[in-house]
Order: structure tokens, then C-alpha cells, then sequence
């Protein structure tokens, strides 16, 4: 039998090592790996799915949801999540984070009558900090604790201001983030008279000048008020599960104390004895109350 060319011989190497590969990376190793994690961990394996009452799949331990109507209203009656980025919240199609940092502090005020490139009505844009400021009102009224954080306006829009020029003595300030016919926080700046915000109106050329105010340390914890870097975080701190105590016990005609004892059984402690904080499953603590 004639030898085969040294190139067909190199070809057909190349074709059995690619078989073989493909056989125990495309077929041996996968079937493997989820034999063993159906064996030794399944539960985990298959999204540490929670279930009912009735054993229907309610939800999944690693993984956070809302508890609100169909208008967005939280549900009193339950324990509340953290917010979300994630799409239209908790959403794992498009899980993200905001993306918006520590100096995003200027609002884009909406422009009355104007419209976007979809022809929908301008809202403009929030910053970070009059995300923040807005939902640390609403859920200290919610939770019937103040909702004042420092650098936040009465309001609950970011407190900034615009100063002109950008350096020496100003002739101008602007609370940017206050929309007239707002009243300004506060009256004057360093002897000058403070505006309202004017939609449309450029002020990047002033200098940026939060202003911190007299506001206590927030009742409100920062967990309340900020996502998780993924947008599914569905874990809140002890801090903000006390919180939400009392409003759940008068919803439901339960005794604080049991209810703050539920929040205790439900607690998870730092991961390996050290790591991070202690925090609290909103979706097992929820259904821990709906079971009594």
C-alpha cells in the first residue's frame, strides 16, 4: 500500500485530535459536571428554586423581585426589596447597575412641551443623587420615619448648586436640580440670591457646589436607596428589614416582636464567618409571614 503525502497524514492527525477533543469537552466533561452537581448539589443546580405553599415556583433564593401592585405601589403587607436596575427592575434578561458614580449629582430637568427622539414627552434625567434623595422620601413616608439625608433638598431632589463664575467671588448661584417655580434651597449663597433651575438652560460652565445642609444621619439605610451592582440582589440589611418591622405588623395585626423574631429566623450571617454583612432574604422572610 502506497504511504499516504506528509500533508494528508498532518490533515488527518488534525481531524482525529479535533474528534476526540470534541468528544470529552462537547460531551464526557459537560454530562460529567452535571452529573455531579445533580448529585451533590441539585438543588442549587437547578436556581435554588423557592416554592409555595401548594409547590408551585414562586421565585428563586439567589435572585430578588418586587413586591408591588400592578400600578408600582409597594404592597404593605410585605417586606419590601432594595431597588433594581435591572430592566424594569429585577429583570435577568438585563441584569446591570445604573453605571452612575459618586459625582453624578446634576440633574437634566425636563423641558415642558418638548419631546425625545420617539416623540414621547421629555422627562428628563435624574442623577444618582436625586435618585436617591427621592426614594429616601418616599420610603420614610412609607415607613413613617423622616426621609432627610444629608445633601438632599426638603423636596427630595439633589441639593447642588451652579455658582458663577467658577472662581472668586459669585455673582450668580443656581439649585439646578430644582425646577422653578421651585422655591431654592437655600435663600442665599455667600450673599447671593439662589434660582431655580430653568429647563433647557446650560450651567456647565458654573462650578458644582453640593451643599450638605443640616440633615441628621438618615433613618433611611443606604441599602434602601441604592441597587446592587447586578440589579438582583435579593438580599436587604438588617438595618432595612427593622425598618420595614412595624409597618408590616399594623398591615398584618401581628406583634412587632414576632414579626422582628421572623426577621431574625431569616437572617443569613457573614459568609464564611467574616465576610460581608449579615443580611436578610426578602422572598423567604415574605413567605415566613404568609405562613404565620
Amino acid at each position: 500500500m502506497e504511504r499516504l503525502p506528509s500533508w494528508v497524514r498532518q490533515h488527518l492527525a488534525a481531524l482525529r485530535a479535533l474528534l476526540v477533543l470534541t468528544l470529552i469537552l462537547g460531551a464526557v466533561y459537560p454530562l460529567a459536571v452535571i452529573a455531579v452537581a445533580q448529585t451533590v448539589f441539585a438543588d442549587k443546580a437547578n436556581g435554588s428554586v423557592i416554592r409555595g405553599g401548594t409547590g408551585k415556583e414562586i421565585g428563586s433564593s439567589l435572585v430578588g423581585q418586587a413586591f408591588t401592585d400592578a400600578e408600582g405601589r409597594p404592597v404593605k403587607k410585605y417586606f419590601q426589596s432594595r431597588p433594581s436596575a435591572a430592566g424594569d427592575g429585577y429583570d435577568m434578561l438585563s441584569t446591570s447597575a445604573s453605571n452612575l458614580g459618586p459625582e453624578d449629582v446634576v440633574d437634566v430637568l425636563p423641558v415642558p412641551g418638548a419631546k425625545d427622539e420617539e416623540g414621547k414627552p421629555d422627562t428628563g434625567k435624574q442623577s444618582l443623587l436625586t435618585q436617591v434623595c427621592a426614594r429616601s422620601l418616599a420610603i420614610g413616608k412609607l415607613e413613617g420615619v423622616g426621609g432627610a439625608r444629608p445633601y438632599c433638598t426638603p423636596d427630595g431632589v439633589g441639593a447642588v448648586l451652579k455658582v458663577f463664575p467658577a472662581s472668586g467671588t459669585p455673582t450668580r448661584a443656581v439649585s439646578v436640580n430644582q425646577a422653578c417655580p421651585a422655591v431654592p434651597f437655600p435663600a442665599t449663597y455667600r450673599g447671593v440670591k439662589v434660582e431655580c433651575g430653568k429647563p433647557g438652560e446650560d450651567y456647565a460652565t458654573g462650578r458644582t457646589v453640593p451643599i450638605r445642609g443640616d440633615a441628621a444621619p438618615p433613618a433611611v439605610p443606604a441599602d434602601a436607596v441604592t441597587a446592587s451592582a447586578s440589579g438582583l440582589d435579593p438580599h436587604i440589611s438588617v438595618a432595612y428589614a427593622e425598618l420595614q418591622a412595624p409597618r408590616v405588623a399594623r398591615e398584618r395585626g401581628l406583634a412587632v416582636t414576632r414579626v422582628r423574631q421572623l426577621i431574625r429566623e431569616n437572617t443569613l450571617g457573614r459568609a464564611l464567618g467574616f465576610m460581608g454583612e449579615p443580611a436578610v432574604n426578602v422572598l423567604e422572610l415574605n413567605l415566613a409571614l404568609d405562613k404565620g
